[in-house]
């Protein structure tokens, strides 16, 4: 299995800048396997760092249930002080989440679930030439090989 650690990803800004998210914790629990990680940014309230979170759990029916989630909350704008010079904290306005979960049957190949994640991630990017297929690293380890962080 792999050791959780930390995963570098860029976001969609106009000029990308680069996240890194910290291994937080791996729980168990009946069989699901849940992967947490956040951004540890200095100056910014743990409620508010982007996270992201990793999860397999196998069904009654037998089929791997592998999702993987995105959250990158949105603080509020704070504008001025009241009369008496007091400015409030600033708080979560709202989060952005977006969330992949696959299902794939127990017979299904390691080339059958790469095969459909391309396919997700191609149409995601509006990729309409041929790349190649990450096969390396957390997200390409849960869908295709069922492997969770550790």
């Amino acid at each position: 299995m792999s050791a959780i650690a930390d995963i570098t990803v860029f976001d969609g800004a106009a000029t990308p800048v680069s996240h890194t998210l910290k291994a937080i914790s791996v729980t168990r629990d009946k069989g699901k396997v849940i992967a947490e990680y956040r951004e540890a940014l200095t100056g910014v309230p743990v409620y508010a760092q982007p996270r992201a979170t990793l999860t397999i759990e196998r069904l009654k029916s037998g089929v791997f249930a592998t999702t993987a989630e995105a959250v990158v909350p949105v603080m509020e704008s704070i504008s001025g002080q009241n009369a008496a010079g007091y400015t409030a904290a600033p708080k979560v306005a709202y989060e952005v989440k977006y969330r992949f979960t696959g299902f794939n049957h127990e017979r299904s190949s390691i080339t059958d679930r790469r095969l459909g994640r391309q396919i997700l991630v191609n149409l995601l990017g509006n990729i309409s030439t041929s790349v190649a297929a990450a096969t390396a690293g957390p997200l390409p380890e849960l869908f295709d090989n069922l492997i969770a962080p550790t």
